[in-house]
C-alpha cells in the first residue's frame, strides 16, 4: 500500500462493483444477494428473466451479470417432448441470448451457473466415477445435454473485454435448498436405521459457493471452475451426521437392499443419492480460500431449526 506526502498510509481505493442477477425466485440468487450486502463495495440487483421484459432492461453500468436462472431437478425420464424442449429455450437459449446482451451493453464478466452434470449420471452403487481436469463432459440425458451447450455458446463470445466464467458444482446444500438433500434430510429425522453403502460424492454447502462467486468478480476472473467442499462425502455417515444435528441417532445397517427397494417407492432420486461421483480433489482449488465451512459445520447449518 502505498504512503501518502506526509508518511501516512493512503488508503486503498475500493472498486466499487454492480451485479445483476438473474431469476428473481432463485435460491442460489437470493442466497448470493443476501451474502454479498455485508460488503460495502458491491451492489447486487435482481432481475426476472421470464417472459420477454428483461430484453428492456438496460445491462449497461454493470460490472458482472450472475446467470442463475434456469430449470432443473425434474425426473428425466417423465418428461415429455414439449417440456424437452422448454429445457433448450430457457437452459441454453436464454442463457446465450442473456450473454448476448450484456456483451453488446458493455458488461464486463458473465458468471454462467452450469452443473456437474455436464459429465454424465453418477456411477451406480458399488462403482465410482472421479472427475479430473482431462475428464471429457458427456451427458447423459437432455438436462446436462441443454447446460452444455449453453457453455459452448457462451465460451463463443469471450473476448479480452468480456470475460466468461462458467461454473460446474456437484449437489449444492443449505437450509432451504432443493433436491436429493431435503430428502437425506428427511430420511435421517424420520428412520432409526438406514443402509451403510460405499459411495462417495462431491458436494457443495450454499455458504461455500456465494463466496466462490464473489472471488470470481473481486478477482475478474475467466473459464471454467469447479468449485465444491474440500471433503469428500458419503450418504450414510452424511445422513448420520444430519440426524446428530436434531441429536437423534441413526444405525447404519451393511446388506440392506430391501431397504432401498422400499425407498425408491418414496422417491426416484433414491439411486441418485446413493451413487458416486467426486471431483478430484486439485479441481476444486482456488488461490484464495472459498471453503469457509467444513461439511460437519454446513450440516449444522443447513439443519438449524429457524
Amino acid at each position: 500500500m502505498e504512503r501518502g506526502r506526509w508518511g501516512k498510509r493512503a488508503k486503498r481505493k475500493v472498486k466499487m462493483r454492480r451485479i445483476l442477477v438473474t431469476g428473481k425466485n432463485s435460491y442460489i440468487g437470493n442466497e448470493f444477494c443476501d451474502y454479498i450486502k455485508q460488503f460495502p463495495q458491491y451492489i447486487a440487483d435482481k432481475i426476472s428473466v421470464r417472459g420477454k421484459s428483461w430484453e428492456n432492461t438496460n445491462f449497461n453500468g454493470y460490472d458482472s451479470i450472475f446467470h442463475v436462472a434456469g430449470i432443473a431437478h425434474a425426473d428425466v425420464g417423465k418428461v415429455s417432448a414439449k417440456e424437452r424442449e422448454l429445457y433448450y429455450k430457457v437452459n441454453t437459449d436464454l442463457t446465450i441470448a442473456l450473454a448476448k446482451k450484456a456483451k453488446e451493453e458493455g458488461v464486463g464478466q458473465f458468471i454462467f451457473m452450469s452443473s456437474a452434470i455436464v459429465y454424465g449420471d453418477s456411477a451406480p452403487l458399488g462403482k465410482e466415477k472421479i472427475i479430473t481436469g482431462d475428464t471429457f463432459p458427456v451427458p447423459a440425458n437432455f438436462y446436462g445435454d441443454s447446460k452444455l451447450k449453453a457453455e459452448e455458446g457462451i465460451r463463443k463470445l469471450e473476448s479480452n473485454i468480456f470475460k466468461v466464467v462458467i461454473l460446474r458444482p456437484p449437489m449444492i446444500y443449505g437450509r432451504g435448498s432443493r433436491g436429493n438433500y431435503p430428502l437425506l434430510s428427511k430420511f435421517a429425522k424420520k428412520l432409526p436405521i438406514f443402509p451403510k453403502v460405499k459411495n462417495q460424492r462431491s458436494m457443495l454447502y450454499i455458504g461455500n459457493l456465494t463466496e466462490f462467486v464473489r472471488l470470481m468478480i473481486e478477482n475478474e476472473e475467466s473459464g471454467i471452475f469447479f468449485p465444491c467442499n474440500k471433503e469428500w462425502s458419503n450418504t450414510s455417515e452424511l445422513v448420520q451426521m444430519i440426524a446428530a444435528a436434531h441429536g437423534r441417532r441413526v444405525l447404519l445397517m451393511p446388506g440392506c437392499g430391501w431397504m432401498l427397494g422400499l425407498l425408491r417407492h418414496v422417491s426416484g432420486r433414491v439411486d441418485k443419492a446413493f451413487g458416486s461421483l467426486v471431483y478430484d480433489t486439485e479441481l476444486g482449488e482456488y488461490k484464495k480460500d472459498y471453503r469457509k465451512y467444513d461439511l460437519k459445520k454446513s450440516i449444522q447449518l443447513t439443519e438449524k431449526e429457524l
